[in-house]
């Protein structure tokens, strides 16, 4: 027998023909001699109906009353998948955040999970009861309703296998795993059998989204054995596991796992920023202190006046607000003017081979050049090479860098 949570999303949960369909599964599991918890997000479109609400009650609302309402979608799909599995036959009853409860920090609309108390769901669990626990939300000090941000719901259920020390969480989507790219840019994309909890993590950063991005940090940090699936068809899933279980020949052998490509991406330019100590703190400072995520960064040779052109990257969502700062912080930073491009994508190869081999960014360099296609800007990690390209040439440099490291399916 073994402990399972199992994730569905909003698309997994669009209607109740599709919840009994998730029902289904659950059943399964059950009928197998699971214990299960199931984590649901709210239905496909929901949470954006009722930040609608929000926003047009009042431009400014309280955030407190905003997590009260948008944490309002979970709440009604925990509780129609409970009544669904009830009509099945099989024991199942809601637990909301606040029940168990979730603890979380006050950050309102964005708030982190500090602890989940298990004691009384792991006594309901016991006996058989499938419990029904609507992600995306968790209880903060003074008894007030928070949510975590979108796609909350798979950092719920990867916290909530943790906390029960299941073993495995599977989180199902409209996705039947994890792929080398994008299936839709490059048809011949292969689905990977295993992908490891840091290159699952680049490629959540850089732009697949087949699993946020927290919930990715939480699986590596508490070493949760992660399954993505299909809702909509029994096609065998990926795992995201610990390099351990890949063995050391597996991770030699395998230079490049995937291609990932981000079009919110937009370039400033700071032009002619004293050449001096401190200088970039001041540039970069205030963008921090506004919750900006910086990127990519390439600070320029200084010229022969003392001064330097820094170019780096932000979320194109946070390019008005970044040009803001800058204009506000120019008495301070002593640049002289700002360059903008928003029509730029970023494009990154993922792999723990990395690691091991020589080459893997002169290959990517040449086979982009091989193309025309004109790298503006470069950043690496171990394992891991991102370029900063014009966005019309997106889908040509994933093809052509899919093909260049032999990731295509025979």
């Amino acid at each position: 027998m073994a402990r399972i949570v199992m994730k569905f999303g909003g698309t997994s949960m669009a209607g109740i023909e599709r919840i009994r369909n998730v029902a289904t599964r659950v059943k399964r599991e059950v009928e197998a001699g699971n214990e299960v918890a199931v984590v649901v997000s709210a239905m496909a479109g929901e949470t954006d109906r009722l930040v609608g609400f929000c926003r047009e009650a009042s431009p400014l609302h309280d955030p407190r009353e905003y997590d009260v309402v948008v944490a309002a979608g979970e709440q009604v799909t925990s509780g129609l998948l409970a009544i669904v599995l009830q009509a099945m036959g099989l024991p199942a009853r809601s637990w909301l955040g606040w029940q168990l409860p979730i603890h979380t920090s006050d950050a309102h609309s964005s708030a982190r999970i500090l602890g989940i108390e298990t004691e009384a769901i792991r006594a309901s669990m016991a006996k058989g009861e499938v419990a029904v626990i609507p992600g995306f939300q968790g209880l903060a000090e003074g008894n007030r309703v928070t949510t975590l941000g979108r796609g909350g719901s798979d950092t719920s259920a990867v916290a909530v296998a943790a906390a029960l020390r299941a073993d495995r969480c599977d989180i199902y989507t409209d996705v039947d795993g994890v792929y080398t790219t994008d299936p839709r840019i490059v048809p011949r994309a292969r689905k990977l059998e295993r992908v490891t909890y840091e290159e699952m993590l680049e490629l959540a950063s850089v732009g697949a989204k087949v699993l946020q991005t927290r919930s990715v940090e939480l699986a590596m940090k508490e070493k949760v054995r992660v399954q993505v699936l299909s809702s909509f068809n029994d096609a065998p899933g990926t795992f995201v596991v610990d390099e351990d279980e890949f063995g050391e020949e597996a991770v030699e052998h395998q230079l490049i796992t995937g291609v990932a490509y981000n079009r919110n991406e937009a370039k400033i330019t700071v032009v002619e920023v004293p050449d001096r100590p401190g200088a970039v703190g001041s540039l970069f400072g205030p963008l921090a202190e506004a919750n900006v995520n910086v990127d990519m960064i390439v600070q320029n040779i200084a010229h022969d006046t003392g001064n330097t052109d820094v170019t780096f990257t932000v979320p194109r969502t946070d390019l008005p607000k970044s040009l803001d700062v800058l204009e506000k912080a120019r008495g301070d930073i002593g640049y002289s003017r700002l360059i903008t491009d928003d029509n730029v994508a970023k494009i990154s190869v993922v792999g723990v081979g990395m690691r091991s081999h020589a080459g893997v960014a002169q290959t990517m360099f040449q086979a982009l050049g091989s193309r025309g296609i004109n790298i503006q800007a470069i950043t690496t990690s171990e394992i891991k090479v991102s370029v900063l390209i014009a966005e019309e040439y997106t889908e040509l440099a994933v093809r052509v860098l899919h093909t260049a490291y032999g990731l295509d399916a025979a």
